[in-house]
């Protein structure tokens, strides 16, 4: 649909099942910021620091919730969760370059590949030998599918994607440009004074309605497969290693890293730039914030963190060097305890 689409407030609230308060008839063309929005544009209050900007907002109407609802003189449209609720309805104005079926004369399809008669393949692509790509899928410029893959139905590898080798694409993934999956693993073996490479003869699973960041990394499992479960998401610039297994509706943010054969449960969060080390197991319903590391497995579902947050430098430095100072405290009170004991 295009961003000059006009749609009454009253068939938004129809169509998503929100009370509506105000005139239905009101024509919404848009939807931005309380600060931003203008007279025909639509608005949503999710963060409560916002709350002020209710008062003096242009917009037409706003979706908050039903405790808000008060502080808004003008239209409104109530939701449980008004930032779920202003996803689903920025669709509605989201406007995507139609891709046409068929294969671009520039693509290079092998004979032995099938691609779909309602399938897009752009410009510059490759599809290789043994390769599937299905109904409605679309491979944008540039995008390279290896021997023995398999793109399902609706997928859109936005641009430059490489799927390397044996790579199975549930229905409707959406890659970002750049991301490489299927890649090999880091799979090596120290002989003595030499470095032994381990062939990786597994592949890559990703299950329906994914979504994988720009950039992203995910290599082939050295024996079986690396899998990401329904409903993963991964921001940009993430690596996940061989063998990893990520459970469904589990989120991850940018520059976060998986190391080999670590397993995530299902709906965990990961914070940017934090490290899971290999071979560990992570519950489900994990929350990992910013920069942590995690070195051990985690057992029950909550909230963890490490590291230190951001000082003045002058006391980070003094932290510091108490830190180096603590084995031999816990020593000396593990002495005083023992004294007071006897």
């Amino acid at each position: 649909m295009s961003a000059t689409t006009v749609w009454r407030l009253g068939d938004i609230a129809q169509r998503f099942g929100l009370e509506l308060r105000g005139d239905a008839d009101l024509p919404i063309c848009g939807i931005a910021t309380l600060s931003a929005a203008g007279p025909n544009q639509l608005s949503f209050l999710s963060n409560p620091q916002y709350r002020n900007q209710l008062q003096t907002t242009r917009a037409a109407a706003v979706i908050l919730r039903e405790d808000d609802a008060a502080l808004r003189e003008g239209a409104a449209l109530v939701a449980r969760d008004p930032y779920v609720t202003y996803a689903k309805v920025a669709a509605l104005f989201e406007s995507l370059p139609a891709a046409l079926p068929g294969v671009h004369p520039t693509a290079v399809v092998d004979a032995s590949a099938r691609v779909h008669p309602d399938a897009s393949v752009g410009p510059q692509c490759v599809v290789e030998a043994g390769s599937v790509v299905e109904a409605g899928a679309i491979l944008g410029p540039g995008c390279i599918v290896g021997p023995d893959c398999h793109v399902g139905a609706q997928c859109r590898l936005t641009a430059r994607v490489t799927l390397v080798t044996r790579v199975r694409l549930g229905r409707r993934v959406l890659i970002h440009p750049g991301a490489v999956i299927g890649s090999d693993g880091f799979g090596i073996a120290f002989d003595r004074d030499h470095w032994v490479k381990v062939p990786q003869l597994g592949g890559v699973t990703i299950g329906d309605d994914c979504e994988i960041g720009a950039n992203c990394t995910i290599d082939r499992g050295a024996l079986e497969d690396t899998l990401l479960e329904d409903d993963v998401r991964l921001d940009n610039q993430i690596q996940i290693a061989h063998n990893v297994v990520i459970g469904a509706h589990t989120a991850m943010a940018g520059c976060s890293a998986v190391a080999g054969s670590a397993r995530i449960g299902r709906y965990c969060l990961i914070g940017g730039g934090a490290g899971i080390l290999g071979h560990l197991s992570i519950a489900d319903r994990v929350t990992v914030t910013a920069m942590s590391l995690v070195t051990h497995s985690i057992h029950a579902a909550g909230e963890y963190s490490s590291g230190t947050p951001i000082q003045e430098n002058r006391q980070w430095r003094r932290n510091a060097a108490r830190f180096r100072q603590l084995d031999e405290l816990a020593r000396r009170v593990k002495a005083i305890e023992k004294d007071a004991k006897q």
